[in-house]
């Protein structure tokens, strides 16, 4: 029989049953399991509405594998050091286990708790689940605390790190036989409501653990083969789309990994070349933790502090016309709509769609750093800040200032035929692939063939590109005065 005495799981982003080290933990120490979920308060950044609408399915998922291994799922809503102190007096539980966050402020809150429950004679443990390995582990040649450049970082961190196999998940666990008093997760109200444009996400997602093994099993038997290439086709299945799953914990890096080298491991060169690729975007995740361990207010502070002397633009009319994806642009259009649509965007036109508002609008990178992050369902605090100080030239490892992306170049790049803006901007899918990017273009006779009319049907464009890369660029010398 299992000891009485109950230990708690705290879940947080690691909302699933295998290879769970806190869970494991819980189950080998014999005792009766709580299976915890705080919605904590008390967040330097709470949730986005995206992010909202998939843990509302995320904890369903959860809440309904536990009660299949007999463990009720107790959700609570407040501060967390509070309701694990209403807990433990309720059940007499003497051990807390968690899996780790790296925000500075969840990361000062987990230590704070840890303290004051060890001095209580509370046993605490806390894991690694969410990375492949800890942002301060991997140390730089010349002494420096943390690289700041991703390929040597990559580099050190594959000679170093072994990734060990994934926890196996048990047939059965102990659950508390207790009453707990719990919200339900309806109790939440996390699913948007004013605009309700998170029920148009369901046809896109499946969130929570089974979905991630289905999502990572459809990538690996096609996808993947083709990766180099495929990851940069907005028009194509080409990548993943694992990124939501792992930003919510419902599945790991590590089950990530050696799924991937199971596949493609002792496959033909192609094959390696391909896998190889994979892991290094899996890297790119990694790398993103490291700057924002080491620089906490990553979201809001330029990396580089001569960016500070940039000389943004005011203009909430041009933010909005870009947030709704009619700049007149088709391929950042595109994006925006995908965006708005499904709660995510293609990685290639992340690129493309945040370099238009900070370099074409001369927008501030944080305006679209809140935007993604209200948006996106793998709204991330380390890739989504890491990945617009890319954009903006002002981050670690950072584009080069001068790189500026041409929307149209781009478009008729990686979306060669139009589908991509023909599924998005559908009031351009009459017009001629040649014209497809460049509606402007286009002679008035084609236009009108295809029901459009600029300025009407489909907007202008909102800037010139040319005299918007020549603003741009003039700017950035600014910041180097």
């Amino acid at each position: 029989m299992p000891d009485p005495t109950p230990v708690i799981i705290w879940f947080r982003r690691d909302l699933r049953l295998e290879d769970n080290p806190a869970l494991e933990q819980a189950r080998h120490s014999g005792q009766r399991i709580i299976a915890l979920y705080v919605h904590e308060t008390d967040c330097k950044k709470p949730p986005g509405a995206a992010r909202s609408w998939w843990l509302h399915f995320s904890l369903t998922s959860l809440r309904d594998d536990l009660a299949r291994k007999g463990v009720a799922l107790v959700i609570r809503r407040g501060k967390a050091a509070g309701i694990l102190d209403d807990i433990i007096k309720e059940t007499k539980a003497n051990a807390v286990f968690w899996n780790r966050r790296y925000e500075r402020d969840r990361i000062e809150n987990d230590r704070a708790i840890k303290a004051d429950l060890k001095d209580r004679g509370i046993a605490v443990k806390s894991f690694r689940a969410s990375l492949l390995c800890e942002p301060w582990e991997v140390k730089t040649r010349s002494g420096e605390d943390y690289y700041r450049v991703f390929s040597p970082y990559w580099r050190a961190a594959t000679a170093q790190i072994k990734v060990t196999e994934p926890l196996v998940l048990p047939h059965a666990f102990a659950g508390f036989d207790g009453e707990i008093n719990s919200l339900s997760i309806e109790d939440l109200a996390l699913l948007p409501t004013k605009p309700d444009w998170g029920s148009k996400m369901k046809a896109y997602w499946q969130p929570g653990e089974n979905g991630a093994k289905n999502r990572l099993k459809t990538f690996l038997d096609g996808p993947v083969g083709n990766y180099t290439d495929g990851r940069n086709r907005p028009d194509k299945e080409g990548t993943s789309r694992l990124s939501p799953h792992l930003a919510f914990g419902e599945i790991s890096p590590r089950q990530v990994w050696h799924a991937a080298v199971e596949k493609l491991g002792d496959a033909d060169e192609n094959s390696r070349s391909q896998l190889n690729k994979f892991l290094s975007e899996v890297g790119w995740r990694e790398f993103s933790y490291v700057l924002l361990y080491h620089n906490p207010n990553l979201d809001n502070e330029n990396f580089r502090d001569n960016f500070d002397r940039f000389p943004w633009e005011r203009n909430p009319d041009a933010l909005v016309r870009w947030q709704k994806g009619l700049t007149g642009y088709p391929f950042v259009d595109a994006g925006m709509r995908e965006l708005w649509e499904t709660g995510w965007q293609h990685n290639r036109v992340r690129m493309v769609t945040a370099s238009f508002l900070i370099k074409h609008l001369l927008i501030d990178w944080r305006e679209g750093e809140k935007w993604f992050w209200d948006t996106l369902v793998d709204a991330d605090p380390g890739s989504n800040a890491a990945g617009w100080q890319w954009v903006a030239g002002s981050g670690a490892d950072a584009a080069p200032y001068f790189r500026i992306f041409n929307p149209f170049i781009q478009g008729r790049k990686f979306d060669p035929q139009g589908e991509y803006v023909r599924r998005w901007v559908p009031e351009l899918k009459r017009l001629p692939t040649t014209f497809i990017h460049t509606p402007w273009e286009a002679p008035e006779q084609v236009l009108g063939e295809a029901g459009v009319t600029l300025g009407d049907t489909y907007p202008a464009p909102i800037v010139d590109h040319n005299k918007a890369r020549e603003r741009a660029l003039a700017a950035y010398e600014e910041t180097k005065g």
